[in-house]
């Protein structure tokens, strides 16, 4: 099952706290204050885990809480630290505050880490508190309370090219015959209702992956059809690709559909370089309105491939039409946070090898 958003609540561990202790030993007539320090409390962490592809995980256990840090003891022995909670997330999950729906974080490299929640300081035993007028205190701090919050994790896929269009126009389709995914293709509207990906292979370069999103309506802003909820997953991308069903009686209107709901969605997806597949051509009626169809589009600026995604006509130059447009409009490389950088108040981390663990 493909689930996309969750939501989840965080809470860090608390510190120890300090301890009040004396030393007392049979030849040491002057002791004095011996208590410990505690422990901080583990923090919660987010990690960027590439074997994932679902939050689903999240729909059974939304409730996640670091260990707390140990309390001080005697002869000034500290309070262990608490152990961190790592939480594995699907690399493209984005991170944002419930009650606000701020941004935290964008998580899109594997290995990618993200302090959710800070655990609480430990507090200071009463070692620390000795002066030389005041050599017997018996106070001692307690730890922090760690942090907690409720925060919404939405997924959206890692994809360089995104298949939109009508419901029926042949997307699956062209997915299927491009990449060895198989997604469900029947003769009915709505037929997918989830995206899928698909990676297809290039001579002499790295393969493509592409998404499949499920069919846009007039309306779908408005909750329509399966609405705009899985338009999340072609914000990543590069490249669009319009499939258009040239043997319906307007196929223009069609386009012009699908472009509008993009625009109520994210009015920057109509920016977004794209190439129109004019699907269907093995039909009498798709290859009789062609030729009128190119005409419109070349009026408008707009590349427009002829292609069969059922008979394989025209896909070799499909292929190459998105190849040019991606090497053209090659991904952002990410900014790397530099090892050692320190990470205060929550945020990002480097990569590190280590899978888990708490803090010595």
């Amino acid at each position: 099952m493909f689930i996309d958003l969750a939501r989840i609540h965080v809470k860090a561990g608390d510190g120890g706290n300090g301890c009040v202790a004396f030393r007392r030993e049979k030849f040491v007539p002057k002791g004095g204050p011996s208590g410990g320090d505690g422990g901080r409390g583990g923090d919660v962490l987010l990690v960027a885990d590439p074997n994932l592809n679902t939050l689903l995980p999240f729909r059974y256990r939304r409730r996640f809480i670091a260990a707390r840090g140990g309390h001080g003891e005697g002869s000034r022995r500290a309070g262990r630290s608490g152990e961190d909670r790592l939480i594995a997330v699907p690399v493209g999950t984005t991170v944002l505050d419930d009650p606000t729906g701020t941004r935290l974080a964008d998580l899109t490299a594997a290995g990618q880490r993200f302090v959710l929640a800070r655990g609480g300081r430990g507090g200071r035993g009463n070692a620390h508190f000795a002066t030389p007028t005041h050599r017997a205190p018996r106070e001692a701090e307690p730890g922090e309370t760690g942090e907690e919050r409720w925060v919404r994790l939405e997924l959206r896929l890692l994809a360089d090219v995104g298949l939109v269009g009508l419901p029926n126009a042949g997307k699956s389709s062209l997915l299927a015959r491009i990449s060895a995914a198989r997604p469900k293709v029947a003769a009915y509207p709505f037929t997918t209702t989830e995206p899928g990906l698909g990676v297809v292979p290039l001579p002499d370069a790295p393969g493509i992956v592409v998404a499949d999103i499920p069919g846009l309506i007039e309306g779908a802003h408005r909750g329509a059809g399966l609405g705009h909820q899985f338009l999340r997953h072609i914000e990543r991308t590069r490249l669009l690709v319009h499939v258009v069903d040239l043997s319906v009686d307007d196929p223009l209107g069609q386009l012009d559909t699908v472009e509008r709901e993009l625009a109520m969605r994210t009015p920057s997806l109509t920016d977004r370089p794209t190439v129109v597949a004019a699907n269907k051509l093995d039909l009498p009626e798709a290859r009789a309105r062609w030729r009128a169809f190119a005409a419109s589009l070349a009026d408008r600026g707009q590349a427009v491939v002829p292609i069969s995604a059922a008979t394989g006509e025209g896909i070799p130059a499909l292929l190459q039409v998105i190849r040019a447009l991606l090497e053209a409009h090659p991904r952002p490389v990410p900014e790397e946070v530099p090892s050692g950088e320190e990470n205060t108040g929550g945020g990002l981390l480097p990569e590190t090898p280590e899978a888990g663990g708490g803090r010595e």
